[in-house]
Order: structure tokens, then sequence, then C-alpha cells
């Protein structure tokens, strides 16, 4: 099984037999393949008689979601697998274990989270999660400041940049995320309903230069390893536990983008609450849990790393006074832009969201399109100038009104 081809079911209960310490000998294994995503096969195996189960994901070298047109490199397993090793090391009960990584399959096992669900699913039937605040602010801390320049030695990290260059994965997001939103591109997918909204989006240049500067950070900042996909879809959840998944889109970029990313599918859920919410009291029950969950997410983030830098930080100069207020000011205004960005690309971009899309009322889908869209284009706008969290919660509150 050296050489690469996509598994079958057969093969990867074969392979998964094959790894020492995990299953009895001889035992039956059961596959089925449980990939919904857009890049992967992911095969669920599991030992009927002591109930034990793996993860098996094999990276494909298409876009399963185009097909075989759009070529990718298998090396975002490699990616994958050391970045969650990584991030596992830094935290270890917020992401799953990695059992083992086979270069020549592009193959990862990893955890088996089936106890878990995903978040997007869990927001859209409406559940609240009380410690995914302190659990993924404690994640942001940790994994942002340990692979940065003020965490680790300066010549190491530059040795992990060459292993998470990801120009592949990269350009998928600088496509997707910072030029075919603002364009009449045939990668996007408008609604009809609300082409006016999105024609504005296309002609607004003043848009578009705080979309090109925070393009600019994406291409040229390299302040930490990043996650680079950290949606609600990337997070699985239950009340007592958080388990950050899918690190393939890795590289070293800016830290506001993996903060930006959470805070945009929670007010992309925020605005999705035109149809998920019974009556007026309820859609303002919810959105108040989502934006409180913005602000302690930040409060947390904020609080660990600055304990962090002023107890590990070993580097002189950045104990300059005055430095860590100003990066911290800027790692706010980047979480503001690339927030807005990450909204405005699920309204009418390629991949959506299904916390709107399965809205089945056609105007209030079109009600929460356009309320995503209004938010995520303002806090573009005012990514610059942002001084607190609270700005960000109150251009939703605004929004709605």
């Amino acid at each position: 099984m050296s050489a690469y081809h996509p598994l079958t079911e057969s093969e990867a209960i074969d392979y998964a037999r094959s790894l020492p310490d995990l299953f009895q000998p001889d035992s039956e294994l059961a596959s089925r393949e449980i990939g919904d995503g857009n890049l992967n096969l992911v095969f669920h195996i599991s030992e009927p008689s002591t109930g034990k189960s793996i993860i098996l994901k094999q990276a494909l070298p298409y876009a399963k979601v185009v097909g075989e047109s759009w070529p990718l490199t298998l090396d975002r397993a490699r990616i994958e697998s050391e970045a969650l090793m990584i991030q596992e090391s830094l935290c270890p009960d917020l992401v799953p274990h990695v059992y083992a990584y086979e270069p020549d399959l592009a193959l990862t096992v990893m955890q088996d989270l089936s106890d878990h669900i995903i978040m997007r699913k869990g927001l859209i039937e409406r559940n609240k999660y009380p410690l995914f605040a302190e659990h993924i602010g404690t994640f942001l801390a940790r994994t942002l400041f340990y692979t940065s320049d003020l965490g680790m030695n300066q010549q190491e990290k530059k040795e992990r940049v060459k292993r998470f260059i990801n120009p592949e994965l990269c350009k998928i997001t600088e496509d997707l995320i910072f030029d075919d939103p603002y364009m009449d591109s045939p990668n996007n997918n408008v609604p009809p309903a609300i082409r006016d909204a999105v024609a504005a989006v296309w002609q607004d240049t003043g848009l578009h230069l705080e979309v090109a500067i925070l393009r600019e950070k994406f291409l040229t900042h390299a302040q930490a390893l990043l996650h680079g996909d950290l949606h609600t879809g990337s997070i699985f959840i239950k009340p007592d536990s958080t388990k950050v998944i899918d690190p393939e889109f890795a590289y070293y970029g800016p830290m506001g983008f993996d903060i930006g990313a959470v805070f945009a599918n929670l007010l992309l859920n925020f605005a999705a609450q035109e149809g998920w919410g019974e009556d007026e009291a309820s859609r303002q029950d919810f959105r108040s849990y989502l934006t409180g969950t913005i602000r302690d997410v930040w409060e947390t983030f904020e609080r660990e790393f600055r304990e962090l830098w002023n107890r590990h930080s070993t580097d002189r100069i950045a104990k300059t006074p005055g430095y860590q207020d100003w990066y911290m000011r800027e790692v706010l205004r980047d979480t503001f832009g690339f927030t807005g960005s990450k909204m405005v690309r699920r309204v009418h971009g390629l991949a959506q969201v299904a916390d709107i899309n399965q809205i089945q009322d056609e105007a209030a889908k079109e009600r929460a399109q356009r309320l995503a869209l209004a938010i995520g284009t303002s806090l573009i706008q005012f990514n610059r100038q942002a001084s607190s969290i609270e700005e960000m919660i109150e251009f939703a509150k605004k929004a709605v009104k």
C-alpha cells in the first residue's frame, strides 16, 4: 500500500488493522466513508466488539467539490498532521490526537470525535456552549503566541515558516476571500434576491482599498502559524469539550485571520437568526449569546496572550514599554478586517454557509444575507480605526436595527 491511490473502505480497514496497539488482533472492523467536505476522504473505522474507533483522513489530489479539473497538492496532508501535532503540544485538550501519519498515502490517523458535533450544526440548532469562549480563546492565545517571534526563537521560527509554505491552499484563500467577492467572478454564487447589494460591493472602490490592504497582510505578514480555516465547521464541540480540526490550510500569516474566522462565523449565525429564531425575543436572546461569546473570546485571548508575553517572552526589545499595547491593537484591527472579509465571501462567494443557506423561508434568508453583507462590509471599512471589541458588537446590533 506504498504507492498513492485513494483508499477503498476495505483498504482503510486493512491499514487500520496494521496499526499497533489500537485494535485487537484479528477482530472484526467496520468502515464507513463520512467525508462531507470538499478536499478529502474520511473513513470512520470501528471495532464493534470493544467500541474503539479512529478516523482515517486521506487527502485527494483534487478538490472533491469540483473534481479532477482542480488539482491540489497532497503535501497538505503533511501540513495538517504537523500542525495538529504542534497544536496538541500547546493545547492537548483542544485538538484530536494524531496516532499516525502515512506520507505515501497522504493519510492521517486521528482520534474519533463522534461524541461531539460540528459546531455549525450545533449553532443552527441554537445550542449554547458555555465553555467555548474560554476554550477557543485559550487555543488562539497559545497557538498564536508560541509559534510567533514573541514565543519562540526567531531563527527556529524562520525554519518552521519554510515547513508551512502552503502556496496552493493559500491561493484558494487569496482568490475566494480577497478577490472573487469584489468582482463579477464566475467563482461566485450570487443569490439573485440580493444581486443589487452584491453589485454595490463590486463597485465600492473604498471597500476594495481596505480589502487590498488586508490581502497584502495575508500575503506577507508571517506573524504566527495559523490554522488557516478556523470556521465553525472546523470545530467539534459538546458542552464540556471543544476540539479544533482540519488545519490543512495552515501557514504563517497574520494572527487576526484566525481570530476573525471564528468571529465571522459567529456573526454569520447572528445574521441567520432571521430564519432560525421563532420570534423577536428568541432572536435577541440567541444574538446576545453570540455577541457575548465574541466579547468573551477576545477578552480570553487578549488576557492570556498578554500573560504569556509577560511570563515567557525572552525578547528584550519586545518588552519596550508601549510595544505590547500597540501590538494588541494591531491584532484587533486585523481581526475586524478579516472578520468582515470572511463574512462577505460566505454571502455570495463559492463556498457559503448552512447557517444561512438552510433557511427555508426565502424572505428570511434574504434578510439574513443582506444583514451578513452589511455587517461584513462595515467591519472591513472600519478595521483600521478599531479600538475595542465592543465596536464590533455595536456594528452587529446597529445592522439589525
